[in-house]
């Protein structure tokens, strides 16, 4: 969660800085920064930020969540739940980006906004940057990822969309995909850029718009959150139909904050797509497996906390399915293990050791400690 001035010095000049280095200046209301202050000002009282790290989870959520900007905090909070790695990704940094004039402009917002994130991290070997790559310019992704990478980022986070007119698995992107499989660096489709959401025109229904999770009007309602799982699965789909994850057999990545309930389904889908278009689609009959099979190869997804877990397991894989705390965004809850957990009755405990711990360690090509099992 980031504050005001998150990428402010970050940026290359002082037109950037100008332009681009108040993430929140849109928002009159003054809602957003009031937050921050407010998680600032904790931060100097003893007694209330002993509250605030009791039990983080119970607790706050966005801005306003213990360690949600503060990176001590957030090493305490990983402390107190015993989580040896998290996943860091970008949230206001992409409205910013969105606005940019130019090529440039976007990836220097970009790069800043990395820079950021990865300074958020250095303190915590737990941390793990995402370095956010959008692909508009192929060139441009390629020395941003790079760039990225070698200051310390464990993964790239990628919008699940066509980005400069191309499919992600456009000739022009080759480069792209081969140094993260070289490089042992998974991608990650996250919610934000890219996500689908509930047509403009459907808003029209003679009532005012309830407020979002966060209590304001810039994320999802009701209606968007049904649709988060339609984007990962175009780009997924183009991913296994434009030959990326054959011709990158140790390419691997991760569709998280989408949902994952619809997954055994769309692996279905894809293999009756295969199998309906295999005898007129050269491309389809260039593909050596079914497409179901390389996502399993390839691919982890997150559940929300509620979903049924278990049986999503049953239906499609163990292989599948990681746990996420979402920490610090509300759609995590209250107590996301006690709501996994209770999906999880009859699974044994090597298949639960899969959700919260192998997966994950197969997705980031990383090897926790066997002592850390469920």
């Amino acid at each position: 969660m980031e504050t005001q001035d998150w990428i402010y010095e970050f940026l290359d000049s002082d037109d950037l800085r100008e332009k681009y280095g108040t993430l929140y200046k849109a928002d009159k209301s003054g809602r957003v920064v009031g937050m921050i202050e407010k998680a600032k000002a904790r931060a100097t009282d003893p007694e209330a930020d002993a509250a605030a790290a009791d039990d983080p989870i119970s607790g706050d959520k966005g801005w306003i969540a213990f360690g949600a900007f503060d990176a001590s905090e957030r090493a305490r909070m990983l402390d107190t739940y015993g989580f040896v790695s998290q996943l860091v990704f970008t949230t206001a940094c992409l409205a910013a980006m969105g606005k940019a004039e130019s090529d440039e402009e976007k990836y220097a917002i970009v790069r800043a906004a990395n820079k950021a994130q990865q300074a958020f991290c250095d303190g915590d070997r737990r941390l793990v940057n995402v370095a956010y790559i959008p692909l508009d310019n192929p060139a441009m992704a390629l020395a941003e990822a790079e760039r990225a990478i070698a200051a310390g980022a464990g993964a790239v986070g990628i919008a699940p969309m066509p980005s400069g007119g191309m499919s992600p698995g456009h000739p022009d992107h080759a480069p792209f995909w081969a140094m993260l499989e070289n490089r042992k660096i998974p991608f990650m489709v996250h919610i934000g850029t890219g996500t689908k959401t509930q047509p403009k025109g459907y808003h029209n229904n003679g009532r005012e718009r309830a407020p979002d999770l966060h209590g304001g009007g810039e994320n999802l309602r009701f209606a968007d959150f049904t649709s988060l799982c339609f984007a990962p699965q175009e780009f997924l789909t183009a991913m296994v139909y434009d030959g990326i994850f054959q011709r990158h057999p140790g390419l691997r990545g991760g569709v998280i904050e989408s949902g994952a309930g619809w997954v055994p389904d769309f692996l279905r889908r894809l293999d009756y797509a295969y199998k309906s278009f295999k005898r007129t689609d050269p491309y389809v009959q260039e593909l050596e497996m079914l497409p179901s099979e390389f996502i399993r190869r390839a691919v982890k997804f997150t559940p929300f906390p509620g979903e049924d877990v278990g049986e999503m397991i049953r239906d499609g894989g163990a292989e599948l399915f990681m746990f996420s705390s979402d920490y610090p965004h509300p759609e995590g809850t209250k107590d996301p293990v006690g709501k996994f957990e209770s999906t999880l009755e009859g699974v044994d405990e090597a298949t639960k050791d899969m959700f919260y711990r192998t997966n994950y360690d197969a997705m980031m090509n990383y090897q926790s400690s066997a002592a850390l099992a469920a």
